[in-house]
């Protein structure tokens, strides 16, 4: 009997989480749905203008700035979370340096994402500001830095566990031959373990993409494409925080037209990270 009532708990939980994630899409659908009737879909997504006066909204703006802040975000967070992981994985796996770089670690991915925010405000654009990146100092590079040091948690945590699953077999089987550990890193851990690594930064790249407070606060919030590092942007969840208390009629669906637009991408960044993790599990 309690079997099956504990069955049924997790039936009835299962079920709910199916329909919260079916009652999120369909809030998101139906209130977008004005906007997309408006303007079109491929409009829509392709249009630059964003203009309330005007009554006429566009997303490329903010697809563009999210975008380019994440990529840019992955490209520098990949050095350091590597190194990290083969840090934690191979070269000090299970030394105590290794445990205390991984609580440096878990404790960097658990402060909120406002307090990033603020360090990269009073800390970060003083010095950008000095080295002549632009006048203020906000804009992609200061959010991608930051956005960057966010997101190295995730990234150096699974691609730790992916290393240290690389079989000792393997690795004995190089060093008898003459390898050296450079060598069976780069010949033995890295390929082996490589899908899995790569679908860590997948999953640290969905991470980046819907983040928004620290973006808020330090990509400058301009209704403008951005065409280098030192310009000043939006993505679109910081577009969402900053408008969507003063929005209604069809801004306040374009608005959720964006916010349907970053679910879809990020459902299916999670869903491609997702399907490599299984394919690495066969």
């Amino acid at each position: 009997m309690k079997d099956k009532i504990f069955k049924a708990i997790l039936l009835i939980a299962s079920c709910l989480i199916i329909l919260l994630t079916a009652g999120i899409i369909y809030g998101l659908v139906s209130q977008s749905i004005g906007a997309f009737s408006e303007f079109g879909i491929f409009n829509f997504i392709t249009s630059t203008e964003w203009d309330s006066l005007k009554d006429e909204y566009g997303a490329l703006p903010f697809i563009a700035g999210t975008m380019l802040t994440s990529i840019l975000a992955l490209l520098f967070c990949i050095p350091f979370s590597l190194s990290v992981a083969l840090f934690n994985g191979e070269y000090f796996r299970n030394k105590k340096v290794s445990t205390i770089v991984s609580s440096v670690v878990d404790l960097l991915a658990g402060i909120p994402s406002i307090v990033y925010g603020l360090w990269g405000f009073y800390t970060l654009r003083p010095i950008l500001i000095d080295m002549g990146v632009n006048d203020q100092g906000f804009g992609v590079l200061l959010s991608s830095i930051v956005l960057a040091i966010m997101i190295i948690p995730y990234a150096s945590s699974l691609s730790t566990e992916f290393i240290a699953m690389v079989p000792n077999e393997l690795k004995e089987g190089a060093y008898s031959l003459g390898a050296t550990h450079l060598e069976v890193i780069s010949s033995v851990n890295l390929p082996v373990a490589g899908s899995g690594i790569f679908a860590a930064y997948v999953l640290a790249f969905g991470r980046a993409l819907g983040e928004t407070m620290a973006v808020t606060m330090l990509i400058g919030n301009t209704i403008n494409i951005p065409s280098g590092l030192s310009d000043t942007g939006n993505s679109m969840a910081s577009i969402i925080a900053n408008q969507f208390g003063e929005a209604s009629g069809l801004k306040l669906s374009s608005l959720m037209a964006i916010g349907l637009l970053l679910f879809l991408i990020t459902a299916c960044i999670n869903f491609v990270a997702k399907y490599i993790m299984k394919m690495v599990n066969k």
